[in-house]
């Protein structure tokens, strides 16, 4: 997860199907499968990884709601084979080993979660040793796309670097020919820096500067973005941030050049000096629920304030269903060998079963069951927007929401921009 603040608030093998699915996985991804041999009960069950503790656990009531949401309309629209689905009783906890084990014992088929992207591999471990498929609304870290699952893990959102396209189209919409990275050790600094500096120079940036900062000693890297007088300037940075920001400021660097990445988006107010951040546009991944969406949320949970990764949960329980719609089977193997060609995607190391020809777009669950019985294929987008899942279970269609600062340093929503790339 990339600590996101602010959208209404603030913002990581059953023994025969183990073997058949360690024998598709390729040594540089998380291949797909080929159909395997139907295996459900006939009931499909669905659990959820709860994991935010402390400051974080109001972003568990969000993904809570959007489940049970999903769950509520795929039975209102018939369930899986005319069975409802079930939505297993979640806790929550950092311990996502022992909640998959738990969500392991009561027949989950496949399990939402986790949201903290560190805490994933304990839970992809637990399940695909189980046979059960994981999907993640929230796990953003790059290494998870190449983390052994044997094809059971996806997530519905878009790793950290899917940014650094847009932030680099932001960066050259305003008119810039040059930029300026100031990015805050650590693996997610590191890799995002990387792929702006990257997509900066593909896209006829030139100079492009990089300098490192480690939290709380940002000013030698400030003064380096000042010196090389670049049209913009991209900060890549979580804890640090403000610390990179109050830096920038005092090298005399106004806030219509910054341009944040998301994990540096939160509303500063007067926690910077007066207009830092005028001028200063920020991305933050995923889309603004729309009013509909956000009531029937409420409608779920009456108490709901902060909507994050709501869309994406919402979306990787239709996905699953939908999944396993098209297997006409509820195990956790047919589901992960579904999910790509349900979610409008390809994979080069698998052989689709789903039907040829264009794809029928669809936006619920309901809409996309109709076309699954008319024999189409489908593109499920829902309310986080198009899916696309590659061979790594990985979206291939991202969107972000732009922020822009006022004087008060507070970021109000001024647009949106998509980054996509092939599914294969």
């Amino acid at each position: 997860m990339a600590r996101r603040t602010g959208l209404l608030g603030s913002a990581v093998w059953g023994a025969a199907v183990v073997m058949t699915l360690a024998a598709c996985s390729g040594s540089g991804d998380n291949a797909r499968t080929a159909p395997v041999e139907a295996s459900g009960d006939g009931t499909l069950r669905i659990g959820l990884i709860l994991d935010n503790t402390g400051p974080q656990a109001f972003l568990n009531a969000a993904q809570l709601a959007a489940a049970k949401l999903a769950v509520q309309q795929i039975n209102a629209a018939g369930g899986h084979k005319g069975r409802p689905v079930e939505l297993l009783p979640e806790t929550a906890g950092a311990d996502t080993a022992a909640q998959a084990r738990k969500l392991a014992d009561a027949k989950a088929d496949v399990v939402i979660g986790p949201t903290d992207s560190s805490r994933a591999p304990a839970a992809i471990d637990v399940l695909s040793k189980a046979g059960i498929t994981l999907i993640s609304p929230a796990n953003t870290a790059p290494e998870l796309s190449s983390y052994k699952s044997g094809g059971y893990y996806f997530r519905t959102a878009a790793a950290d670097i899917a940014q650094a396209p847009v932030l680099v189209k932001l960066a050259k919409d305003a008119g810039a020919n040059s930029l300026a990275v100031v990015y805050e050790d650590g693996s997610y600094g590191q890799a995002v820096s990387a792929a702006v500096s990257a997509s900066a120079k593909a896209g006829g940036l030139d100079p492009v500067t990089v300098s490192g900062f480690k939290a709380g000693e940002a000013q030698k890297s400030a003064a380096a973005a000042r010196d090389a007088a670049p049209d913009a300037v991209v900060v890549i940075a979580r804890d640090g941030a403000q610390g990179a920001i109050a830096e920038l400021t005092n090298a005399g660097l106004p806030g219509n050049k910054l341009i944040l990445g998301d994990g540096g988006f939160r509303q500063y107010g007067s926690a910077l000096g007066s207009k830092s951040l005028e001028g200063t546009r920020a991305l933050v991944p995923g889309v603004f629920p729309s009013a509909h969406f956000q009531a029937e949320l409420v409608a779920i949970d009456a108490g709901l304030k902060d909507m994050t990764f709501a869309a994406e949960t919402y979306d990787a329980v239709n996905l699953a269903a939908l999944a396993a719609a098209e297997a006409e089977d509820d195990a956790g193997a047919s589901i992960a060998g579904t999910l790509i060609p349900v979610s409008g995607g390809t994979s080069g190391s698998r052989a689709s079963a789903s039907p040829s020809g264009p794809r029928a777009v669809c936006s619920t669950y309901k809409d996309c069951l109709a076309a699954i019985r008319d024999g189409k294929a489908i593109d499920y987008d829902g309310e986080s927007g198009p899916v696309r899942f590659d061979a790594n279970g990985d979206v291939t269609a991202a969107k972000f929401m732009v922020f822009t600062y006022g004087a008060d340093n507070k970021a109000k929503l001024t647009g949106s921009e998509a980054a996509g790339r092939s599914a294969g």
